[in-house]
């Protein structure tokens, strides 16, 4: 079965047995996590979510995301340039089924 999630303001097309990565959930890792705005399940799409469809997944992993350098330069008399980091949090899921 196929379906389509909403998680994090973003959506994912999941099946059973697929592993998506999602914006950071507040679960540690080997629990389940229950999504239930589901957008599309098995053909039928709701308006905005499918009444009494879930997809449930099991969490792998927590983690942070490669680090992006952010640079910022003013070219003027007095210039100035900013170096900066960022590393994004997501969660790895499992996805066990989709009801």
């Amino acid at each position: 079965m196929k379906a389509i999630i909403e998680t994090g303001g973003k959506q994912y097309s999941v099946e059973e047995g697929s592993i998506i990565y999602v914006e950071k959930l507040d679960v540690e890792e080997g629990k389940e996590v229950v999504f239930d705005k589901v957008l599309m399940a098995n053909g039928v799409i709701g308006n905005p979510y499918v009444k009494n469809a879930t997809v449930t997944g099991r969490v792998v992993k927590n983690g942070k995301g490669k680090k992006l350098r952010i640079f910022t330069y003013k070219p003027n008399k007095t210039s100035t340039r900013k170096t900066q980091g960022h590393r994004q949090p997501y969660t790895k899921v499992e996805i066990t089924k989709v009801k």
